[in-house]
């Protein structure tokens, strides 16, 4: 018998995101303690959260029983200090993916183009389809975005184009000059999305702050996020940066109290701790030297990266995938970026990174 209830066509082709295996799951398959398992897949900080975030989540418990702060106002304005910039230029989001949702209710429908890179983030597509948006994606030049291909692809249609930089999950960074010319030359009707989650990873970042903090480009909308380096990724914090006038559009479509209290105090409070920053650079410019090094005498290609992740092509990418979590070590295959010989290792601790690479040293077996 039929499924009585019809859904909207366009969900019928739509993939499910799949992300990173926890350690609970991967335990249970595999019949050992969850403490026998490392999770290297979804790029999340090994050095877990800033102390300063867990003492003020500590805090904030007795008071789980009252609604938050709907308008996050205390974050908002700490992050509007640090940034330079306005409370009225920030939107919070859970996660930065619920940005990106942002963009979908407010300017995309049938009939308007959305611009992406091959090898983008797949939450881009899968928003621009729920939209029945029109997706253009442009050929990648060495597994990053072609920033001149993509400015050339805007048509009169377009109302939205998506930018990874640094890019989840190549790990590449665009070249500054082509950064700065796309900025300058998406037209006006069309909204530019910097998608920034991995910026903190950078030493000589494109500053596009002074474009929004001036209203020079009211098109122009950048997302960062706690998730990564700041170590809070189950809080589930992200923001946006633009224009007034965006922001005021989506505070229509965000939904009430989407920040809860203990991820809005977590994130006030780690905007706070330098030192866990700074622990948790230099933590990954160690540990990417390490895989460098190690995957240079392996023989393996590798995607060279600054972010707290890389991109190594193993052949059988599934297969090594398979072997790995064997052996307690959960990494990420990326068969669903079109990338089918390649894994995406996130960077862990000193010891989780030699168990990883010893693994892997196994697995092909040089």
């Amino acid at each position: 018998m039929a499924f009585p209830i019809t859904f909207n066509p366009t969900l019928a082709t739509l993939p499910v995101y799949q992300p990173g295996r926890p350690i609970e799951e991967v335990a249970r398959e595999l019949g050992i303690p969850a403490a026998d398992v490392i999770k290297l897949a979804s790029n999340e900080n090994p050095l877990g959260p800033s102390p300063l975030a867990l003492a003020a989540v500590q805090k904030m418990l007795p008071q789980a029983h009252l609604y938050p702060d709907g308008n996050a106002f205390h974050l908002k304005q700490k992050l509007a200090d640090q940034l330079g910039v306005t409370p009225s230029h920030l939107i919070l989001g859970n996660g930065s993916n619920e940005i990106i949702e942002f963009v979908g209710h407010s300017v995309m429908a049938p009939g308007v183009d959305v611009v992406v890179s091959q090898y983008c983030f797949a939450i881009y597509p899968i928003i621009a389809r729920m939209a029945g948006a029109n997706l253009i994606t442009v050929p990648a030049r060495a597994y990053g975005h072609d920033l001149r291909a993509m400015l050339r692809a805007i048509t009169p249609a377009t109302r939205v184009v998506f930018v990874a930089n640094p890019n989840n999950p190549t790990g590449t960074v665009a070249p500054r000059e082509q950064v700065v010319e796309l900025v300058n030359g998406v037209p006006d009707h069309v909204l530019l999305v910097m998608d920034e989650a991995y910026i903190e990873f950078l030493d000589d970042a494109v500053d596009l702050l002074p474009l929004l903090r001036n209203n020079v480009r009211p098109n122009l909308v950048l997302m960062r996020t706690f998730s990564k380096i700041y170590g809070l990724a189950g809080f589930r914090c992200g923001y946006g940066i633009g224009h007034p006038e965006v922001i005021k559009t989506w505070e229509k479509v965000r939904q009430p109290f989407n920040i809860n209290s203990l991820a809005q105090a977590a994130a006030h409070a780690a905007l706070d701790d330098r030192e866990h920053l700074q622990r948790t650079r230099h933590n990954n410019r160690e540990g990417l030297a390490l895989f460098e090094k190690t995957l240079r005498e392996l023989g393996l290609e590798f995607v060279p990266t600054p972010t707290n992740f890389i991109m190594i092509k193993v052949g059988d990418g599934q297969r090594v995938f398979g072997e790995l979590q064997k052996r307690g070590v959960i990494v990420r295959p990326m068969g669903g970026y079109q990338l089918p010989e390649f894994i995406r290792i996130s960077i862990g601790t000193p010891a989780e990174n030699r168990r990883c690479l010893d693994a892997l040293r196994a697995i092909v077996g040089k």
